[in-house]
């Protein structure tokens, strides 16, 4: 294993961390905006039909995609200045 690799691990593990919490309330705000009063269903939420949850998921999950990419190469970038090598 690359030793930029190596050291850049804590650091991913640590924008990941970070990157959740506005992750979750992006999706909050989407959810909301897109005319839903409710807060978003879980799985087990028995009074929400199959379509609203499995809505709510994909969307969840597209959003926190999104936002782990972009901390994800955020952090890959600002670990390349200092080293000079990319950490992939």
């Amino acid at each position: 294993m690359k030793a930029s690799r190596m050291a850049y691990k804590p650091v991913g593990l640590a924008l990941g961390a970070v990157g959740g919490p506005p992750a979750g309330g992006v999706f909050k705000q989407v959810w909301k905006k897109l005319g839903h009063e409710k807060d978003a269903p879980d799985a087990a939420d028995e009074d929400r039909t199959w379509r609203e949850i499995v809505s709510a998921a994909v969307l969840r999950g597209a959003i926190f995609a999104g936002v782990k990419a972009v901390v994800d190469r955020g952090g890959a970038a600002a670990t390349r200045r200092p080293t000079g090598t990319w950490p992939g």
